[in-house]
């Protein structure tokens, strides 16, 4: 199945009532067993339809806007990848072998145009401060937007996105004219045995002796991830059992490609009658890609960033009848017929620098800008 934004009704009744044709929707998602497909093997995804019986599972992905819509808030500025549907659902009747490898061949990139410059994204985060300062928000998520034009075959550049080092949800989608690859490592949301668990990622720094000690030890990069944790402890309490929410894991350091990153785990025990459409309008869209309080901070990204998000920041992941595994799409490459698309931005507190948010958002973009053009290994 495929949505958009301009095609009206609810897209979580209507993927809630499309996973059900397929058989694959539980009424009460509390009752999940728990021991189905991880999603976290690889995927690749080129078709859409129902599929014969019996049906495996089904890929899913969300765009931002369509996360935004969700929670009843402004989709912001106009996606620059427009075929690329708000909503998708793919359902198939097997777990897909990772694909063989696909050559670059003659595929060439030409140079990055980015949607703002350095100095307006710095404004940008100038105007977070400014609005925190006078008490309309707590913190935002401002994300940058770069494409570049090419030629040739993309398959086997973004099938090497795929292939970077800490990518939990790693996988590409594609359709008439356009593609994604998504090299996630966050977890927007996971159910398994009626337990629901999300693991919001904030703090970025590079993956050195130095920057982990940096990153253990910056009181403002941990304000900003316990910020988060504590609106994602409220989102999960939405379908919670009272008393059942808890943080399993504070401020981990791990590591994605060449930058460590904190990440928490927080979990809950669900209520019994929570269904998809409850779930996905609790989680989405994720705080640590909008902010606190959440719904003002859309606002105000609306109304700062110049270029749509597309299908990055939204989800991307499986559900079968057992599990649900949806990965938030940071690290994410988007092909249309003529571009390529990739976004990067980072949270904004009080404390932020506007020269060093900059950098982190381009620091978090350098490896996807490399993998589309590096060799794959043989």
């Amino acid at each position: 199945m495929t949505w958009w934004l301009r095609s009206g009704g609810d897209p979580a009744l209507l993927l809630a009532d499309f996973l059900a044709d397929a058989g694959l929707s539980s009424p009460d998602l509390s009752d999940l067993a728990g021991t189905g497909h991880d999603y976290r093997s690889d995927i690749s995804v080129t078709r859409e339809g129902h599929a014969e019986e019996p049906v495996c599972g089904a890929a899913v992905l969300v765009s931002a806007a369509g996360c935004a819509a969700l929670a009843g808030a402004p989709p912001g500025p106009p996606s620059p990848v427009p075929a690329i549907p708000d909503l998708l659902a793919v359902v198939f009747d097997h777990a897909p072998a990772p694909p063989g490898p696909h050559p670059y061949g003659d595929f060439r990139l030409g140079p990055w145009q980015p949607s703002w410059t350095a100095q307006q994204h710095a404004g940008a985060v100038r105007r977070v401060r400014a609005a925190i300062g006078r008490g309309d928000v707590y913190q935002v998520n401002v994300v940058g937007h770069a494409s570049a034009a090419y030629r040739g075959d993309p398959a086997g550049p973004l099938r090497a996105v795929t292939r970077l080092p800490g990518a939990r949800y790693a996988g590409v989608l594609s359709g008439p004219g356009w593609a994604i690859a998504c090299a996630s490592p966050e977890t927007l949301v996971e159910v398994r045995a009626g337990r629901v668990t999300t693991r919001p990622i904030k703090g970025t720094r590079p993956a050195t002796a130095q920057g982990r000690t940096e990153l253990l030890g910056s009181a403002k990069e941990r304000a900003e991830h316990v910020m988060i944790v504590d609106l994602e402890r409220n989102d999960l309490a939405r379908v919670a059992r009272t008393g059942s929410v808890r943080v399993d894991e504070l401020y981990a350091v791990r590591r994605w490609c060449d930058l460590w990153q904190a990440e928490s785990t927080v979990s809950a025990q669900l209520a019994p009658g929570t269904g998809l459409p409850d779930l996905l309008r609790a989680v989405c869209p994720s705080g640590s890609v909008t902010g606190a309080p959440k719904l003002a901070a859309l606002d105000l990204i609306a109304d700062l960033e110049p270029v749509g998000r597309g299908p990055s920041m939204g989800a991307f992941g499986w559900i079968d009848r057992e599990h649900l595994d949806l990965g938030l799409t940071i690290r994410t490459v988007a092909v249309d017929a003529d571009r390529v698309h990739v976004w990067a931005g980072g949270g904004i507190t009080w404390d932020s620098d506007p020269a060093a948010e900059v950098a982190e958002a381009a620091a978090k973009a350098g490896p996807l800008r490399a993998a589309l053009v590096a060799q794959p290994l043989p």
